[in-house]
């Protein structure tokens, strides 16, 4: 047998993973990200119930252990996410960052929520007519979720024509 390496094609992960190690090292940059890009990586729901704390390298710094720090509810149910978490991590960067995820539990502080914008309300007449059309509808449900849908039309065709 020749030890002859084959030639072909391969993954570019894996040999990018072996050119940027060094730089990576060097440079930090993956532990500034992970704290700020961690709505990005996780997902909106996931990230506002945990956040990363610190990270403890691995040999050659690849394959560490992020510590996160989790609300009580979402301990049990992280835990079972453990490997989508890592696996959403490491493609987020591209190399095998992180191995491990060490939970936890504690109070985090709540996001900051961006307040509802004002919704524009539609014109008393066309409020009227809807009223009119929506009086056939027998079942009081339906009746509500159409009420709130047309208002809401009604009301944005009105926003636009202003504009």
């Amino acid at each position: 047998m020749s030890n002859k390496r084959a030639s072909g094609l391969r993954a570019i992960g894996a040999e990018s993973s072996k050119a940027t190690s060094p730089i990576r090292r060097k440079r930090g940059f993956f532990e500034a990200s992970v704290f700020s890009d961690w709505n990005a990586i996780v997902g909106p729901e996931l990230g506002d119930q945990c956040v990363p704390m610190r990270l403890a390298r691995g040999p050659e710094g690849e394959g560490g252990t992020l510590h996160v720090r989790v609300t009580g509810p979402l301990a049990l149910e992280l835990q079972h996410l453990e490997p989508q978490v890592i696996e959403r991590i490491n493609s987020f960067y591209g190399f095998r960052a992180i191995a491990r995820l060490r939970m936890h539990q504690g109070p985090i502080a709540s996001p900051i929520r961006k307040s509802s914008p004002i919704r524009p309300k539609a014109a008393p007449e066309e409020l009227v007519a809807l009223h009119e059309q929506l009086k056939s509808v027998t079942d009081p449900e339906l009746r509500r979720a159409l009420k709130t849908f047309g208002e809401s039309v009604i009301a944005r065709k009105s926003r636009h024509r202003s504009d």
